[in-house]
């Protein structure tokens, strides 16, 4: 079992939200149904309905495409709809083959992915799901992901990863580009900017902080410039906000730790 270093669940009731992180992919697990605003991920995504439900995505002017679950690619305006428990995977946009539209995942696709994370219930999984089996589960479905030129590669690690508060300046020195020609050369073989990678990246150290933080907090560590910049980086990428992810009462699990502490 591959255990996240930056992992935790909280739990109430009627609820549970499980979020993990690991070198390819980012786990967001929820125990109920749940609907996400309009947004535009700089990343893609699968999102799995646990059990008998299934996935939802809404585009404007667009049929609604449903399935037991959808793998989405980077960078599409859509708003989300979970019926059932639901698990979304979040993968690097250069880690899968290049796709426009949203692909259908059939109930026995779905229920592969959910499987591999291994610790699955009809509620979704825990905090110490294997991400490494489910993004080598994503691969077999979706194909292999493009070579990056090692110069790309290298700083898009160092950018998002390694160092991401490191200037670009500094960035490109060290694989030896200068800004405008790593910000080209990112564009031409991601199709993203770079500074929405970078922002990505701080999201995902933001919300891996949130449990243990106020939202201010995260967004300071993260390397925001304030909790509104965080909220709106939230809410165009994910459809949702930060604060949604924290109520009162809840009961915080760190699961790498195997610790409670009070939310």
């Amino acid at each position: 079992m591959i255990h996240s270093p930056r992992a935790w669940a909280l739990e109430q009731s009627d609820r549970r939200i499980v979020f993990a992180s690991g070198p390819e992919t980012t786990m967001f697990a929820e125990s109920r149904p749940n609907h996400v605003a309009a947004h535009r991920l700089p990343a893609w995504k699968a999102v799995l309905a646990i059990g008998a439900g299934h996935v939802q995505l809404h585009r404007a002017g667009r049929p609604v495409v449903a399935a037991p679950g959808l793998l989405v690619p980077p960078q599409l305006p859509h708003s989300c709809a979970a019926t059932a428990p639901y698990v979304a995977l979040f993968i690097d946009a250069w880690q899968l083959p290049p796709y426009r539209k949203p692909i259908r995942l059939g109930a026995e696709e779905a229920r592969r992915l959910v499987a591999a994370l291994g610790t699955a219930d009809a509620h979704g999984p825990d905090a110490d799901a294997d991400l490494t089996a489910a993004y080598t589960e994503l691969r077999v479905l979706a194909g292999p992901s493009p070579v990056l030129d090692p110069r790309v590669a290298r700083a898009i690690h160092l950018c998002t990863r390694v160092a991401p508060d490191t200037p670009i300046a500094a960035i490109g020195k060290e694989v030896g580009l200068s800004p405008p020609r790593l910000r080209a050369l990112i564009q031409r073989d991601v199709g993203i900017p770079l500074a929405r990678l970078r922002r990505w990246s701080r999201l995902r150290t933001a919300v891996a902080d949130l449990p243990d933080a106020t939202v201010a907090a995260a967004a300071a560590t993260a390397g925001f410039a304030d909790q509104a910049h965080l909220t709106r980086t939230a809410r165009d990428f994910l459809g949702r906000t930060p604060a949604s992810l924290r109520h009162a009462a809840a009961e915080v699990v760190d699961r790498s730790k195997g610790t409670s502490t009070g939310a």
